[in-house]
């Protein structure tokens, strides 16, 4: 199979976070990104959920005390 080259742009710091915590897997950042790409392929989608409805620590815990006004 041939190979091809990718270049891909990230905050230094995160690179060398990821490349630290590939390298305790066992793994090089090539063969995370190859995993990765070949579960895109396999299913379809992005194998892990992308939102923008996280909410923050503040909305959590007033969330909570919602939840356990509820209880009483």
């Amino acid at each position: 199979m041939a190979q091809t080259n990718i270049n891909i742009r990230m905050d230094e710091d995160l690179k060398r976070e990821f490349d630290s915590l590939c390298n305790e897997l066992g793994l090089t950042m090539t063969a995370a990104f190859n995993i990765f790409a070949k579960t895109v392929v396999r299913q379809h989608k992005i194998p892990f959920e992308i939102s923008l409805n996280v909410p923050n620590t503040e909305t959590i815990a007033a969330i909570g005390e919602v939840q356990e006004m509820k209880r009483k």
